[in-house]
């Protein structure tokens, strides 16, 4: 991949832009992984080098979110178990065979997520004052992490919306903390998943750090933005970037 002022610009640039949706929604790698494979990487070295920016993007929005006391600390340890878990098995899958096969189950997860968004918000927007639940109090919040973690370790684009499915419709979070935990999630499965593609020798540093410096501005905004939305307004950002990602698999 050749390096020019014009792959800085449009790196820099999807990177913020990626960020930014990443830390409030989703979906953001729907738009950094063309963009990688557009300049000139392979799918699987473009899939290990898009984890460089998620982990440090994913970094500015945990210590953001944390800063405003929107992170429930207590309930890292046993959400992580299986985000973690899934991310290790996803990622040495995706190291070791192509990822093409998944662009029809992406498209379907997150017109799924669309469509209950529009249908029944109770499910991704739990009422105020709802209790929230450990995983080892869900079952389907255990095996959604877990999910989200093979998925998110195997190609990373959408996940965000697997993971809110499952801390705000499974643990019942509201969308404000369930965006922290989602970040903490994501950090934890991206960080097993770069270290997998490291060691197969799948990621591209330079184009890497410099989407990782775009994401991670986008990240810093974005935060700042969400802790002063509302939750209606967050829900309807997340379904609007839901059909976003519709439109961006299907085109890509």
């Amino acid at each position: 991949m050749e390096i020019t002022l014009g792959s800085v610009l449009l790196l820099g640039i999807t990177g913020f832009l990626a960020g930014g949706i990443n830390t409030v929604a989703g979906g953001g790698s729907n738009l950094t992984l063309p963009v990688l494979m557009i300049l000139g990487l392979p799918a699987d070295i473009a899939n290990g080098t898009n984890r460089v920016a998620v982990a440090l993007q994913c970094v500015v929005g945990l210590a953001g979110y944390d800063k405003h006391e929107t992170l429930d600390r207590p309930a890292l340890v046993p959400i992580l178990i299986p985000s973690m878990l899934g991310g290790l098995c996803g990622a040495i899958a995706a190291a070791l065979m192509p990822n093409l096969y998944l662009k029809p189950i992406l498209l379907g997860t997150i017109l799924l997520m669309a469509l209950v968004i529009l249908i029944r918000p109770g499910v991704i927007a739990p009422l105020p004052g709802s209790k929230n639940l450990s995983p080892s109090d869900s079952r389907s919040g255990w095996w959604g992490l877990l999910a989200a973690g093979v998925y998110g370790g195997f190609v990373q684009a959408g996940v965000g919306f697997i993971l809110l499915a499952a801390l705000a419709g499974g643990l019942r979070y509201d969308l404000l903390r369930a965006n922290a935990l989602k970040t903490a999630c994501a950090l934890a499965f991206t960080s097993v998943a770069l270290i997998v593609f490291i060691a197969f020798d799948q990621v591209s540093w330079i184009p890497g750090l410099i989407l990782a410096a775009g994401s991670m501005l986008g990240a810093h905004l974005a935060v700042k933005v969400a802790v002063r939305a509302s939750a209606e307004s967050i829900k309807w950002f997340l379904f609007v970037m839901t059909l976003c990602a519709v439109v961006a698999g299907l085109v890509f």
